[in-house]
């Protein structure tokens, strides 16, 4: 059984303890969170496509822990212009691990 959920914008596959990598989220390690923006539910056999969300149907997903990605280093210039800049940025992620589907 596996679900196709909407979370902050960003579409994962989620499959019961599956863990999955979604933007960062302020709740403490061990929080349980409810998602009902649920697209599609698949059992098997038999598929559920929402319009655009299934009805009734939630998946419940626990947090495991937050952490950085590498850095990613992006230059800018501009020739003949004495123009250099150098950003770094990391971008922060939790993981959260599925619990249970209900569809």
């Amino acid at each position: 059984m596996y679900a196709l959920v909407e979370y902050k914008g960003k579409q994962y596959k989620a499959e019961k303890g599956a863990l999955l990598q979604v933007d960062k989220i302020d709740a403490e390690k061990g929080a349980k969170i409810d998602i009902d923006s649920v697209l599609l539910v698949s059992d098997g056999d038999k598929v559920s496509v929402g319009a655009p969300y299934v009805k009734g149907a939630k998946v419940s997903v626990v947090v495991e822990d937050s952490f950085k990605d590498k850095k990613v280093l992006v230059f800018k210039y501009k020739s003949k212009k004495d123009y250099h800049r150098l950003i770094g940025h990391r971008q922060q992620y939790t993981n959260v691990r599925v619990e249970e589907i209900v569809g």
